[in-house]
């Protein structure tokens, strides 16, 4: 299967060993991955901040980097692929063309454990990873894209890992894009709760699908030089 590889601007910037991972995932799976390299940011921040002008000439851009009608555009974020799905349509309203791009946008994305567990049907990638770890439902994973059992079937089948549920984890770790810039007391409070959280349950790493988050909860977790720390999915399931 043909795929189109989306990488946000901050996996892009700060992660790209998860970005690479991805690639190396997917390929294993048996996809053929097409990665645009002009691709940029889908516009989120721009629009969480007010700027929708801005974000329009961005969805306008992600239409014309993943032009295929046929390739699904898989990406190590949902909260990215739900922003497009969920928010594009509301940019442009009154531009039936433009909506119809929202459309395919809609029906072709697809975050990677979704993508993997329910359209390849693939669960098991041959991956070991011996440490114990816990998962972070993120809140656009969850409430927005709307997966919760995928990854966790993804981690029940890595040898040697060991997934311990810990308290709250649905809760919000405090990131929440500019939240966390607007409003850092409210977020370092609440990234304290979740990683004591993930340290009482005896967990060795925090597991998540958005680098978003994790960027938050390391964060705090380094200031504070915590035995535990935050990892993307693809990281662990890349270990094959």
């Amino acid at each position: 299967m043909k795929i189109n590889l989306f990488i946000p601007c901050f996996i892009d910037q700060l992660y790209p060993q998860t970005a690479f991972n991805t690639k190396k995932i997917l390929e294993k799976a048996g996809c053929e991955v097409h990665y645009n390299p002009q691709q940029t940011c889908c516009g989120q921040p721009a629009f969480n901040s007010g700027y929708w002008n801005e974000t329009r000439t961005l969805a306008e851009k992600f239409f014309a980097d993943f032009p295929e009608n046929d390739r699904y555009i898989v990406s190590p974020s949902a909260s990215c692929i739900s922003f497009a799905q969920t928010h594009y349509k509301k940019l442009f309203a009154d531009q039936p063309e433009k909506l119809a791009e929202c459309e395919r946008v809609g029906r072709l994305g697809c975050e990677l454990s979704d993508f993997l567990v329910n359209v390849l049907n693939i669960d098991d990638l041959g991956a070991a990873f011996p440490h114990k770890v816990t998962y972070h439902d993120s809140c656009s994973a969850l409430r927005e894209y709307g997966i919760k059992s995928e990854p966790r079937q993804l981690l029940s089948k890595v040898k040697g890992l060991e997934l311990i549920e810990m308290e709250e984890c649905e809760t919000c770790c405090g990131f929440g894009g500019t939240f966390a810039v607007k409003n850092t007391a409210i977020s370092s409070a609440m990234a304290e709760k979740k990683v004591e959280n993930a340290l009482a349950s005896g967990a060795e790493y925090i597991v998540s699908t958005e680098a978003s988050c994790l960027m938050n909860i390391n964060g705090y977790i380094a200031k504070r030089k915590l035995p535990i720390k935050g990892i993307h999915l693809a990281d662990i399931l890349a270990h094959f």
